[in-house]
């Protein structure tokens, strides 16, 4: 019985943990993000060439984003929301809060990855010059658009969580 009290004690300290670098992280995709959005825009407005400092937004914004994701998908694994969601499909399905976790909050973040990795790909492939800065102002922007769209935000009416947790 010991033992049992031990694991779950430590699933619940892993747990909340992991949520609360997941909330923290959040923040530094989102900085990154517009830091390498606005980084773009004026280097593809000024038409200046893709500098080292430029190249290293772009892998740090993407590692960053990496980096959430694996946390993000420890979360996915682990969360209780999650399970209940799987468990009870046809009755959590119609709760907003447990299908967003269980499918729309995952699907989206999914997609703004897959879009950051993308970019982060065909900018470094570009041809040194405006190239690189117009297809990283386009890839990094709509990943920041989405995952804007899918953070549960403390105003959102699909699910909410506070800005820190």
């Amino acid at each position: 019985m010991f033992l049992f009290y031990l694991c779950s004690a430590s699933f619940l300290l892993m747990y909340q943990a992991l949520i609360f670098y997941h909330s923290i992280i959040r923040w530094l995709v989102l900085i990154a993000l517009l830091y390498a959005v606005c980084r773009a825009s004026r280097g593809y407005r000024s038409n200046r060439s893709f500098t080292p400092t430029d190249n290293a937004v772009r892998h740090w914004t993407a590692t960053v984003a990496h980096i959430q994701l694996v946390i993000g998908m420890l979360l996915y694994i682990r969360s209780p929301i999650v399970q209940y969601f799987w468990k009870h499909f046809d009755e959590a399905k119609k709760n907003p809060d447990t299908l967003f976790f269980g499918t729309i909050h995952i699907l989206l973040m999914l997609t703004a990855i897959a879009i950051i990795t993308a970019g982060s790909a065909l900018t470094k492939r570009r041809p040194a010059g405006r190239g690189q800065f117009r297809t990283m102002l386009a890839w990094y922007s709509l990943a920041l658009f989405i995952i804007l769209l899918a953070i549960p935000w403390p105003f959102s009416p699909l699910a909410y969580r506070p800005y820190l947790r």
